[in-house]
């Protein structure tokens, strides 16, 4: 560049260029940051570091992963198994070992967070170990079958013969000790330890049905063939006989000690048919002689109430069911018809004034009948009584303390103590006070009061 007064030419330096911001390190931090959220993050879900449970590490784990650890160890644990019957070698798999994996792994997080540094290297823990004992038994049956003799389950029959149902007990078998085998499973867990070795003797094997469960059974089917009928209240009135009550009923075992019951409808629905014949009954009045106060003290005729039955259908199905319960007693509905009552009052008057004797019958006089009662010094006692002890004939006096003896006295009822009606055949001097105490009859009266008059005929003795 010329200015045009020196000849010199000038030319400008370019600016210096703009120095440009450096960002490289807020690229940097970026990745840097979110590594560290995520590991913030990621502490706030695992296990710290060191920690263990039987023996496996499940520091760093999410608690689920940590229960997959826990249930694949135990899996994969083995026992060996020395037995008389020779050497098997099962896993916890084999043996249906369990442990509650999930709750071990979530009470580890729980106790033994990662964002928890002071947690970290934890002591380790132990878990149960629960097995299966049948599917442990059946385990070691399956690969040392000559160290097994199977069980006998108990079993229950119906004999004929007793009309009973009967148990046949149960027989125990063998095998390899199952809670020794166990026990070396869950040290051999405990301690980390891959595989164990233990010694194992056979001990009995208990049957899966025992003979108390089967006695259980036959003692409730006993039970049905003791009470099997149709019932109309609580008298029996159709009973089911034993054998037929047993042709009814089938027995089920489940083989795990239940044994369930089911009744043919069928067969029950041909007793059904016939019950009407049985039960239905025209009523039957009641013939009764009563006392002064309407209490019964003889009866002639028993009263019975009609009935009939209704609608027989569904019966057998009810009946089925109830039997597979246990229930033997079916409740028949029927209708009822009520019956009469024929009633008649007796009672005996003896007037000692009068020396009379009167029967009567519901107020009216039945007979009247002279008499001779107690003479002076062993007069007749007044009052109620009623009549008791009666005899067709005995001796009077004839023991120690009396001074007569009458021998063979006829038809003899006693109301008071030793005073009592009685036949007389050694006077005639009826109306006229002449006994030591009680009611001379003619031998035909008194057969006459005997028969008419029964235990508990009230008696009334007055002037």
């Amino acid at each position: 560049m010329t200015d045009g007064t020196d000849g010199a030419t000038y030319a400008w330096a370019p600016a210096e260029p703009k120095a440009r911001k450096n960002r490289s390190g807020l690229w940097i931090g970026i990745p840097a940051g979110a590594t560290a959220v995520a590991l913030i993050a990621a502490s706030l879900v695992l296990i710290a570091p060191g920690a263990s449970v039987a023996g496996v590490q499940i520091g760093g784990l999410t608690a689920g992963a940590a229960a997959q650890a826990i249930e694949a160890r135990l899996a994969q644990t083995t026992v060996t198994v020395e037995s008389p019957a020779g050497e098997v070698t099962v896993t916890g798999a084999d043996l249906g070992a369990t442990v509650d994996a999930a709750a071990v792994a979530d009470k580890a997080f729980a106790d033994n967070p990662m964002w928890k540094p002071a947690s970290w290297f934890p002591q380790g823990t132990g878990v149960a170990v629960d097995v299966d004992a049948a599917d442990a038994a059946a385990a070691l049956r399956d690969r040392a079958p000559g160290a097994f003799r199977a069980p006998v389950d108990a079993s229950l029959a119906y004999d004929a013969g007793s009309q009973t149902y009967v148990t046949t007990p149960a027989e125990a078998g063998e095998g390899i000790d199952v809670s020794t085998v166990t026990a070396a499973l869950q040290s051999a867990f405990d301690a980390g330890t891959p595989s164990t070795t233990v010694e194992a003797g056979l001990v009995a094997v208990d049957a899966p049905v025992s003979t108390e469960e089967a006695d259980a059974a036959v003692a409730k089917l006993n039970g049905i063939l003791d009470s099997a009928g149709f019932y109309v209240g609580d008298e029996r009135t159709v009973p089911v006989d034993r054998a037929t009550a047993a042709s009814w009923i089938t027995v089920t075992p489940d083989g795990k000690g239940a044994f369930a019951i089911s009744a043919d409808e069928a067969a029950i629905q041909n007793a059904v048919a016939g019950l009407a014949g049985t039960v239905d009954r025209a009523a039957v009045d009641a013939d009764v002689i009563v006392d002064s106060g309407g209490e019964v003290i003889k009866a002639f005729t028993e009263g019975q109430t009609g009935r009939s039955l209704g609608d027989t259908s569904g019966i057998a199905a009810a009946f089925a069911s109830q039997l597979a319960e246990g229930n033997a007693r079916y409740a028949l509905t029927v209708a009822e018809t009520p019956f009469d009552t024929k009633k008649t009052e007796r009672r005996i008057e003896v007037n000692l004034s009068a020396q009379s004797v009167t029967l009567y019958e519901n107020g009216q006089v039945y007979r009247n009948w002279s008499m001779s009662s107690g003479k002076s010094g062993w007069e007749t006692h007044t009052g109620e009584f009623r009549i008791g002890w009666k005899t067709t004939m005995q001796d009077m006096g004839c023991v120690d303390g009396y001074d007569y003896c009458t021998k063979d006295v006829p038809w003899v009822a006693y109301f008071n103590g030793d005073e009592g009606f009685h036949g007389t055949y050694w006077h005639n001097n009826f109306g006229t006070p002449m006994s030591h105490g009680c009611i001379n009859l003619t031998v035909n009266n008194a057969k006459e009061l005997y028969d008419w008059a029964y235990k508990g005929t009230e008696v009334s003795v007055h002037y």
